[in-house]
Formats: C-alpha cells, structure tokens, sequence
C-alpha cells in the first residue's frame, strides 16, 4: 500500500470515528444547555411564587387593616348615634315632664285641675268612710278623722302616714326638709316629722 492510499485510508477513519464523537460532544452540550435552562425556569418559577406570596400577604395585611379601621369606624359611629339618641331622648323626657307638670299643676281657682292626671285616674269624688290619696286610690277611715281638719302642731296617726306625695311640685311644695315628708290626708296635704308624724305644715283643700 503506497503512502497516499495509506494517509486516505487513515482519513477516512478519523472522519469516521470524529463525526460520532463530535455528535457526541454537540448532545452533552445540548443536554447541559437544557438543565441549565430548567434550572433557570425553575428560578425564576420560585421566584415567582416568592413575590406572588409577598404581594398576597401584603393585599392581606392591607385588607385586613381596612376592615379593622372600618369596623372601628363603624363601631365609634354607632356609639355616637347612641349617644345622641340618649341625649335626645332624655332632653325629650325632660321636656314632656316639665310639659306636662306646667300644664297639671295645682291651681286653687281651678277645682277641676286634676282631670287628665294619670295619678287621678281612678278618681270619682269624695266617698263616704274613705280618703283617696292620688297614686294610691281610695282606703277606709275611722269616721272621726273623716272631714277632720289639720293644724300644724298636730299628730298624723301612724296608719295613715305611708301615703306620700309622689310629686310636691306638683302642689306647688318645696322639696320637703330631711327627716320630712308630705302625705295625702284626705284632700289636704301635710308635711310630716317621719319619725312621730308630727305635722309642720299643711296645705287644706288641695282637691
């Protein structure tokens, strides 16, 4: 075999065995290109998540401070609303008190004053044997104190000393002294020592 055959020979062989090697080396080289890409995918894949997590926490960080502020607000709202309801109802009760004393008060010229008072309701005049205290209704009397007069100085007999005025302002009457209390006795009202039921004052006649 001359040399020339011998160096085509040798090529043909070199050729042959470096074309596979080459494939060869060009299939690692894509394989290691793919991981690297995989990984990369993967990266970025967690780093997605990461900050797809960082913003739902923060939207519920966010979220959950408004809904408290709002039911703080809501909360604070509905106190005041209380609030002013109280107020206004108060001050309408007041009102409708003092309304209603101005327009049910006492009034010596006027002997039919007590008609429309709820604390009279039940009342139809003077009844034989009986007193009627307002509140309180009519109860039996010993027939010597029925029509009897009251002075100051006097004693109110201790049976008859629970029937208290519920309202002196009613009757025009100071806030009784302590120690002190106004009762109905019969259609007078008289201002009693607690203790003794003796009388300090008297208003006669009152209905």
């Amino acid at each position: 075999m001359n040399r020339f055959t011998k160096a085509a020979v040798i090529g043909v062989a070199l050729a042959t065995t470096a074309a596979p090697l080459a494939a060869q080396a060009q299939s690692r080289g894509d394989r290691q290109e793919r991981r690297e890409e995989r990984r990369d995918d993967r990266r970025d894949y967690r780093q997605d998540r990461r900050d797809d997590r960082q913003d739902f926490r923060r939207e519920r960080r966010d979220d959950r401070r408004d809904w408290r502020q709002g039911e703080y607000d809501n909360r604070r709202d509905y106190r005041q609303d209380r609030r002013d309801d109280r107020r206004d109802y108060r001050a309408e009760r007041r009102d409708d008190r003092r309304d209603y004393r101005q327009d049910c008060r006492w009034d010596r010229n006027n002997r039919d004053w007590w008609r429309g008072r709820d604390d009279f309701r039940d009342y139809r005049g003077a009844r034989n044997g009986y007193w009627y205290a307002p509140s309180y209704g009519y109860y039996r009397v010993e027939p010597r104190y029925y029509g009897y007069r009251w002075q100051r100085g006097g004693y109110l007999p201790s049976s008859y000393r629970g029937y208290y005025v519920r309202d002196p302002y009613v009757y025009g009457l100071r806030p009784a002294p302590r120690g002190y209390r106004y009762v109905h006795a019969g259609s007078d009202i008289v201002l009693i020592a607690v203790a003794s039921g003796l009388i300090a004052s008297v208003l006669h006649d009152v209905f």
